[in-house]
């Protein structure tokens, strides 16, 4: 068990509770997470170029960005070794577009779902965090 799963579970344990928010948000955003990643071809003026972009899994409608606290539970769900970028939570935010769900942990007993308003405060809570307030 890691210490995001420990702050995970005492933030599922009591929703409510301020320190236990704060605790599970501050660790998730100086977290470096495994993002798997695909590489896609784009042509530009004749010349092939490989970018790498974020694997985003479609799943009852919604587009989940899906990202893993280890290698190892990335490789695990994967059932494989995948190719991933490594961000702290805070560039997770600060990259997610609007739309887009995050699926943390998949397969694990600690997994979580991040919807768009949570993603949004997040968002919000970086903002003021770089304004000074």
């Amino acid at each position: 068990m890691t210490e995001l799963d420990k702050a995970h579970a005492a933030l599922k344990a009591n929703p409510e509770d301020p320190n236990a928010k704060m605790a599970f948000y501050s660790l998730f955003l100086n977290t470096i997470f495994f993002v798997p990643i695909k590489k896609m071809s784009t042509e530009k003026k004749k010349e092939e170029k490989a970018v790498e972009l974020p694997l985003i899994i479609e799943n009852d409608g919604n587009d989940f960005l899906v990202f893993f606290d280890e290698q190892k539970r990335l490789n695990d769900w994967a059932e494989k070794h995948v190719p991933c970028a490594q961000m702290p939570g805070f560039a997770l935010a600060e990259i997610s577009s609007p739309e887009i769900y995050w699926a943390m942990n998949v397969g694990t007993e600690h997994d979580k779902q991040f919807g768009p308003d949570e993603i949004n405060w997040l968002k919000g809570v970086l903002a003021l965090t770089k304004s000074g307030a």
